[in-house]
């Protein structure tokens, strides 16, 4: 069982190298945002937003707002730094499956955090939630599942459960939602769902 607070420790311990660590790719991160069916005028909450990394993509795509919710302090700090003056992001430190919103979301995001949550359906259940009618919830790795499993098994492995095949997720989300998207390849893994 994942510790929240090994967790915190653990990302707030990477939150000064995480952008030089982070890898990107622009082709992959933008066709897993248009799978999740994020563009002009949408309410995105980015879950596990770590430094901001997507947070440039969103604003790309001409989203109306983008709340940005992490765990882990410093993580948030930089993030702030990073996007906190512009107009239509909030950044907030804290537990996501805690937060309450004053409005729903078009868009959920949960982009290379996933295995870093204790419960799976626990969280998609709570997200779905925060949902509007229509509104769309994804996971999504820039990666492979065999790569990202690869990549937890060094100093990760007490913060993350692994990631789970595709399917499997899939069919928590069909608990809650309808699914319009399973891919798991070589070159990414994303489950989008639809309220």
């Amino acid at each position: 069982m994942i510790n929240i607070n090994e967790v915190i420790d653990f990302f707030d311990s990477l939150a000064d190298k995480w952008d030089d660590m982070e890898i990107k790719n622009d082709k992959i991160i933008n066709i897993i945002l248009d799978n999740a069916g994020i563009g002009k005028g949408c309410k995105v909450l980015d879950v596990a937003c770590g430094t901001g990394i997507l947070i440039p993509y969103y604003i790309n795509k001409d989203v109306a707002k983008v709340t940005a919710v992490d765990i882990s302090p410093k993580m948030v700090e930089i993030a702030r730094s990073k996007f906190g003056n512009i107009e239509n992001v909030d950044i907030l430190c804290s537990d996501v499956e805690e937060c309450e919103f004053d409005t729903g979301f078009d868009n959920i995001v949960i982009y290379n955090a996933f295995p870093h949550f204790q419960d799976a359906d626990r969280l998609i259940k709570c997200l779905s939630s925060k949902l509007v009618q229509g509104g769309k919830l994804t996971v999504a790795h820039g990666m492979s599942r065999a790569k990202i499993d690869a990549h937890h098994k060094g100093s990760a492995m007490q913060v993350s459960n692994g990631l789970m095949e595709a399917e499997d997720l899939a069919e928590i989300f069909s608990r809650y939602l309808k699914v319009t998207v399973i891919r798991s390849d070589d070159d990414m893994y994303q489950v989008v769902g639809i309220k």
